[in-house]
Parts: C-alpha cells; structure tokens; sequence
C-alpha cells in the first residue's frame, strides 16, 4: 500500500514544485510558455530524478562493497605492508644496526592485512 502512495505523493510534490517556479518566473516578468519551458529545464533530467527515487534503502549501489573489491583491498593491504615493513627494515640495519627495533612496527603494520583479510573472509560470500 505505501509503494503505491508513495509515487503519487512524490508527483504531487514534483508538479507542485514546478508550478511554483512558473508563477515565481511569471511575476519576475516572462511570458506563461517561456516560464514553463524554462521550469523544465532548470528541473533536469527526469530518467535521473526517476532512478534516484527508485533507490530501495537497503539496496547496494556503490561498487565499493562488490566481493572482488575486498580481494583487491587485500591484496593492496598485503603489498604496501611488505613496502612499510621492507622501509622500516632498511632504515633499522642502515641506521642502528646494533639495536634490533623493526620488529615493534612490525607488528604494528601486520594488523593491517590481517584485519582486511577477515573483512574479505565475511564478504566473500556475497
């Protein structure tokens, strides 16, 4: 029952919108067709106004939240992790060789892949 409300009470409010434009354009001074055709237009595209108002709440329409993107995230965690750790190494042995402290950035830097592997484990199903 509310689906079937809902689009009658959005066309109300549209039309309505549009008639307000017309009149405030006929009292700025344009002709009756002139303010319509111009009202129109300012309105946009209606094939993008319906989409947008056919959007179900619940409804995913980002590609962000696609399974492959979790994998790719992941991938890229695991990539640069190896980087920041390789940078942290480096920098260890070049500068203090004699004090071993990589390992505490290490650990550190490891969340990084572990955490988004389990968001890729949750929503490799999807």
């Amino acid at each position: 029952m509310n689906k079937i409300i809902q689009p009658n009470r959005t066309k109300q409010l549209i039309s309505g919108f549009l008639d307000e434009k017309v009149q405030d354009l006929m009292d700025a001074g344009k002709e009756q067709e002139d303010a319509i055709n111009k009202s129109i237009v300012d309105f946009g595209d209606i094939d993008e106004i319906k989409n947008d108002l056919m959007h179900v709440p619940g409804e995913k329409l980002r590609h962000r939240d696609k399974p492959t993107n979790y994998l790719n995230n992941l991938w890229f965690s695991v990539w640069a992790s190896a980087l920041i750790i390789g940078l942290v190494l480096f920098i260890n042995f070049y500068y203090s060789p004699h004090a071993i402290w990589f390992v505490y950035p290490t650990f550190v830097v490891l969340w990084w892949p572990l955490s988004m592997f389990f968001v890729w484990l949750n929503n490799r199903s999807k």
